[in-house]
């Protein structure tokens, strides 16, 4: 069954289409009436009464519902990111993305993040690099937090700071791994 026969065109969506009918020309070896007759016919669709309204009711609306973020991502807080700088919060694992092409560093951090949160490992270290070649900034430096950003790797991480100087500084991040379902 075709989608136009289970639902009638909006008020908007006449207009629009009516604007479509009069800008076209007709095929060659169409006839010009025939089209002028299909157009016409159309054009009465266009001015056919509107659908009957709803008896209104006095209801109040309910509030809008923001859409949810399945998992939202939170700067580490400062005691925290302060214990992982002085070595009080132990760094459970670190990955080292220097050199590689964004694909490569992309999968590298995925399967390490999953392994990670597989293993119930809480605070890891990423090292991107600094990658200050031609005065910018490295492309995985820039890369990796909108990457953190994105659903595969939210369902892993609660949050992500830049490193202590003594841990990377500019070119490496704490990033804490979500805690894992089944708890360890």
């Amino acid at each position: 069954m075709s989608r136009a026969k289970d639902k009638a065109l909006s008020d908007e969506d006449r207009i629009l289409w009516g604007k479509v009918a009069r800008s076209v020309t007709p095929l060659s070896g169409k006839v010009v009436e025939d089209a002028q007759d299909e157009i016409d016919q159309f054009a009465s669709l266009l001015d056919a009464p509107p659908a009957p309204a709803r008896p209104v009711t006095t209801t109040t609306p309910l509030p809008e519902k923001k859409p949810r973020q399945p998992h939202p991502q939170h700067d580490i807080d400062k005691p925290t990111r302060t214990k992982l700088a002085k070595g009080r919060l132990p760094i459970e694992g670190k990955v080292d993305l220097h050199g590689m092409t964004q694909s490569e560093a992309y999968s590298l951090l995925l399967s390490f993040l999953h392994r990670a949160y597989a293993d119930g490992r809480r605070h890891v270290l990423v090292v991107t690099g600094k990658g200050a070649s031609m005065g910018s900034d490295g492309i995985l430096k820039r890369a990796v937090p909108g990457w953190l950003a994105t659903p595969p790797f939210r369902a892993l991480v609660s949050g992500y700071e830049q490193a202590s100087r003594h841990h990377g500084g500019g070119g490496a991040m704490y990033v804490r791994v979500r805690r894992s379902g089944g708890g360890l």
